[in-house]
């Protein structure tokens, strides 16, 4: 279990603990320090997460500058090897069609280096987004559970003290049948 995932469920265990509000079955009563605690330090574990993400991106830029240095050394070596084969008519047909095909070459070579390393930079992307997406789903469901859950734990509550509350009306009503019939009891005879 990562740091993320262990915070989220002390924060569904301190919701679990606290308690209802008055008159409302959807609130509770939160002490604001230590769920904002919680929070922050939540936030904190979540900027790991998301930096090794980022480290991951970043290694797509470094992929393109490789490439982008070994096309140009490509070229520049094919440019070099075209201006030392200028020296008969012969030599530099040949050298300009050597240099061409070496210069197309390293374009093709750099243009596949580029793609590719788009490719996987696009891939290791949208895998951290599906990440953080799954991370993100995880929380949500265990936060909707642990709300229908206290809202079921407060219905119960409630339930319980209305009958409580039934239950002492009643007795209050037969006691004052009791005292009103103690106050319509039998006359006493007259004295005289």
């Amino acid at each position: 279990m990562n740091r993320i995932e262990q915070i989220i469920g002390e924060i569904e265990e301190y919701i679990e603990d606290c308690k209802p509000s008055t008159f409302s079955s959807t609130k509770i009563i939160v002490q604001k320090e230590e769920l904002s605690e919680k929070l922050v330090e939540l936030r904190m574990s979540i900027p790991d997460e998301v930096r090794q993400c980022q480290k991951i991106i970043s290694n797509q830029t470094a992929i393109m500058t490789d490439a982008k240095t070994k096309a140009d050394a490509m070229i520049a070596e094919a440019n070099k090897m075209t201006s030392q084969l200028v020296d008969e008519h012969e030599i530099m047909q040949r050298a300009y069609a050597t240099a061409n095909k070496l210069v197309e070459d390293a374009r093709a070579q750099a243009q596949s280096i580029v793609e590719n390393a788009t490719y996987e930079a696009n891939g290791i992307k949208l895998g951290s987004i599906r990440y953080t997406d799954d991370m993100l789903k995880s929380l949500q469901t265990i936060i909707s559970h642990t709300v229908t859950e206290s809202q079921s734990r407060f219905e119960n509550l409630q339930a319980s003290l209305k009958s409580s509350y039934d239950i002492v009306s009643s007795n209050r009503q037969e006691l004052a049948q009791g005292m009103a019939a103690q106050d319509n009891g039998p006359e006493l005879p007259s004295q005289n």
